[in-house]
């Protein structure tokens, strides 16, 4: 049966994806800050509930450790926690926000990432998934910081898949438009206003289910309402060599 740890689990797309797998089948084990939720969530489903602050290394360990010890093993783990709401350059900008949101979305999924690999290696192999976002593949002008620490994880996920698949690991980057969360609600009048398709979590979910289980690692997926998922095309740099 697999094993599947999800962060950011208490609510939204993490719930979504937490719940698809379980309908499958699926251990699935809920890392998250909102115990309440968290816990709630899990007993819907018959899983696991571990409190957790991605951006704190050793509860990325503590948690992919309570998933193994309940488990056995893990198979698929899903870093999906993240914040937003820092502001831009001007009187905006919050320094406190701007620090939580690096550290729980760049920290958190390297963290993550470390303490995952070598839970899923010792079960033969398996698949992270890392939610980045659209603002993380271009221009967020409504989240300057949001969509600086979804770029970050981009190139992350990119520069580590070829060292994971050595180990037998694939990872990828979801990167969802607009979907239908708490976080979405101060944008939503103008994504209506200009006739922009929100997605439902499930929508995501169901996703992220795919390229979990796709085979194909090292890229970066965008995930919009009412069409599959599709790696995005980077452009291929040559490095110019000495004269």
């Amino acid at each position: 049966m697999t094993g599947v740890l999800v962060t950011g689990g208490a609510g939204g797309i993490g719930a979504a994806v937490a719940r698809r797998f379980a309908r499958a089948g699926a251990r699935v084990a809920i890392a998250d800050v909102d115990e309440s939720a968290g816990r709630a969530v899990a007993a819907e489903i018959g899983g696991l509930f571990v409190p957790a602050d991605v951006s704190r290394e050793q509860d990325n360990h503590s948690m992919v450790e309570a998933a193994v010890s309940a488990f056995g093993g893990l198979d698929i783990v899903h870093l999906n926690a993240g914040v937003g709401g820092a502001g831009g350059a001007g009187d905006d900008f919050d320094i406190d926000r701007y620090r939580r949101v690096i550290a729980v979305n760049i920290d958190g999924t390297m963290f993550g990432i470390r303490a995952a690999l070598p839970a899923l290696t010792s079960s033969g192999g398996g698949a992270i998934v890392v939610t980045s976002s659209l603002a993380g593949i271009s221009p967020n002008p409504f989240d300057p910081v949001y969509s600086a620490s979804k770029h970050a994880i981009v190139g992350l996920v990119r520069s580590l898949a070829p060292a994971c698949s050595a180990s037998g690991v694939t990872l990828n980057a979801a990167c969802p438009g607009f979907v239908n969360t708490p976080m979405l609600a101060s944008l939503r009048d103008v994504i209506l206003e200009h006739h922009l398709a929100i997605a439902e979590p499930d929508e995501v979910a169901e996703a992220v289910e795919s390229i979990a289980r796709g085979g194909e690692t090292g890229n970066a997926w965008m995930v919009q309402a009412g069409l599959p998922p599709a790696p995005v095309t980077f452009p291929t740099v040559e490095l110019s060599r000495a004269r």
